[in-house]
């Protein structure tokens, strides 16, 4: 069995080689940005972020769907946040 020291070695790893940020944090500072969201069902979403909560349930302004091709305006738009796949800042 490996030792927290021999797994570091045997895998070269680094403590704090990459820092950990909380999804919270990374919210917080997203707030009024541009954002783009993949959904669980292949559609994704773009707009500017104006708000969430600890469930990450998220509300967009000037949301815009793009969707096999085709783009629709959908204005402000409260997401749960189980269907987030991912969030990406424009």
């Amino acid at each position: 069995m490996l030792r927290g020291t021999d797994f570091q070695q045997l895998f070269k790893i680094e403590r704090n080689t990459i820092p950990m940020v909380m999804p919270t944090d990374l919210l917080e500072s997203s707030l009024k940005k541009e954002v783009s969201l993949l959904l669980k069902d292949g559609r994704v979403l773009s707009g500017r972020l104006t708000g969430y909560d600890q469930y990450m349930n998220l509300v967009i302004e000037d949301t815009r769907e793009e969707r096999e091709g085709n783009e629709r305006r959908l204005g402000n738009v409260v997401l749960r946040g189980s269907n987030i796949v991912s969030i990406t800042l424009k």
